[in-house]
């Protein structure tokens, strides 16, 4: 295989998933009625789906089949994920869990957890959320204040988060906590995390409505919650490793690049056979810069495919895939704006635009602020 063929990730058994899961989005739109939308993997929750996308086999693909799931590997993954957000599917409801909690458990869980956890996340029916963030401890989250306390069987834990999507639907959260007392020269260490039920007494979530009048990020607030040992996620102490560990898989992925591809493509759709220079190469700016983000994220996926470290990596994409959905919002309105505005999909187009603008202030956050991922981008440089 050409280094040209690795990053095109269509490799004939990577071609032949592709085309199933293509054929398994059309018939389920066709029957269930869902349409493609803007930021489908945060905004768009439907348990349903999730379930009917697992059924399929298209949830759990790098859980091993021991614990339920298809034992593939992670280009397997990317290709899967990629059709999903290219499709718009509503796949908010297993999207965490899919992709960061099955690999936190695979390489941190104990056997009693995998056995527990794994085969539910394969069936697309554990919702989880992601407990990092808090109001004064975003991209730094060596500054997070939610502690964990020993008490008898387990562990007390108090604190709040922040910009939790889903906590309001989901079964868990998986949080990060300091157990140990904060040492000013490392403020890495003392770290733990916890796979806490979000129905567990002592726990308060209030809801984040953006302007819009979407709900999806909520507040959480923990005021003694009791956390069984069983619920530790990996080692107590561990936790700065391991949370670096899932941010690889969450910052690469390309739903850092495909988050607005439904607007995209519907705009460039719609523009008339006879378009100007102008219009052309506007087009070839957006595709060019997608494709090129693309490469670079799979050489991410095949990098983690063969178990080696891509913080930096993973960290650039997001940098830069972000940046280009923000972008991609404005360049698609120009587009917007050489069409008939009294064409059929034109209000449907305009809706697009509309979630796409209200969504775009939050791409460049989630996941840790550029500002941030470029320190991460020169540390792993050698820059200090």
């Amino acid at each position: 295989m050409t280094q040209f063929d690795a990053l095109c990730a269509n490799d004939p058994e990577l071609s032949e998933l592709r085309t199933a899961i293509r054929e398994f989005l059309a018939a389920d739109r066709d029957e269930h009625g869902w349409e493609p939308a803007i930021d489908s993997w945060l905004a768009r929750w439907d348990a349903d789906f999730s379930a009917r996308l697992a059924e399929a086999g298209f949830v759990g693909l790098t859980i091993p089949t021991e614990y339920g799931g298809r034992g593939l590997g992670h280009l397997h993954r990317y290709v899967v994920t990629e059709e999903l957000l290219a499709h718009g599917a509503p796949v908010a409801a297993h999207w965490f869990s899919d992709r960061q909690f099955a690999p936190s458990l695979l390489s941190y869980g104990s056997d009693e957890q995998r056995r527990e956890f794994l085969p539910v996340i394969a069936a697309g029916k554990l919702h989880a959320a992601i407990g990092m963030s808090e109001h004064d401890a975003g991209s730094d989250l060596a500054a997070v204040k939610t502690r964990a306390s020993q008490v008898d069987g387990g562990w007390s834990l108090s604190g709040t988060k922040v910009w939790t999507s889903g906590a309001h639907l989901a079964h868990r959260i998986v949080v990060l906590a300091r157990t140990s007392p904060l040492d000013p020269e490392h403020r890495h260490a003392g770290f733990s995390q916890f796979f806490v039920k979000l129905d567990s007494p002592g726990i308060t979530i209030d809801p984040i409505v953006q302007m819009g009048g979407e709900h999806h990020f909520n507040e959480v607030t923990f005021d003694d919650v009791f956390v069984p040992d069983a619920d530790v996620l990996g080692s107590i102490g561990d936790g700065w490793r391991q949370v670096t560990s899932e941010l690889g898989f969450e910052r690469s992925g390309p739903e850092r690049i495909l988050s607005t591809v439904t607007l995209i493509v519907a705009a460039i759709r719609a523009l008339p056979d006879d378009a100007d220079d102008g219009t052309a190469a506007a087009v070839g700016e957006l595709f060019a810069r997608m494709i090129s983000l693309r490469q670079l994220s799979i050489s991410v996926a095949r990098t983690l495919a063969s178990g080696e470290d891509a913080a930096t990596r993973a960290a650039l994409v997001k940098d830069l895939g972000t940046r280009f959905e923000q972008d991609s919002v404005e360049l698609a309105a120009d587009l917007l704006d050489r069409l008939d505005r009294q064409a059929p999909e034109a209000a449907r187009l305009a809706e697009l635009l509309a979630t796409a603008r209200l969504h775009s202030p939050l791409f460049t956050l989630r996941g840790g602020t550029n500002e941030v991922l470029r320190g991460v981008v020169a540390r792993g440089m050698g820059v200090r």
